[in-house]
């Protein structure tokens, strides 16, 4: 078993870039990618960007340019750099972790709330 656990959110200005930290313990060596979703009230949970375990980064183009996510093996933690936020960046923001080898599954933590205000 794998858990996640986000901090870092909170009330931020526009332009005001905080960064976002998921630890993962427990089964850490099962995980494979991890990513980050975010998601709106009313809204599906949409995925802003997913890491690899050689560091690759792919990114959802509304964050493109703006947000950087990276992973830190040694401290089983990813991090998502919000820069050039936007009110619309608003979110409850989650850290997401695939075990592929171990268990195969999926793996949530509770999310975090970032609200920008303009």
């Amino acid at each position: 078993q794998v858990q996640l656990v986000e901090s870092g959110g909170g009330l931020g200005q526009a332009g005001d870039p905080p960064r976002l930290f998921c630890v993962a313990s427990g089964d850490t060596d099962c995980i494979a990618s991890m990513a980050w979703y975010r998601q709106a009230p009313g809204k599906e949970r949409s995925l802003i960007a997913v890491i690899n375990t050689g560091g690759s980064t792919v990114y959802a183009d509304s964050v493109k340019g703006r947000f950087t996510s990276s992973r830190d093996g040694a401290k089983n933690t990813v991090y998502l750099q919000m820069d050039s936020q936007k009110p619309e960046d608003s979110d409850v923001y989650y850290c997401y972790g695939l075990d592929q080898s171990c268990n195969v599954m999926e793996y949530w933590g509770k999310g975090t709330l970032v609200i920008v205000s303009s």
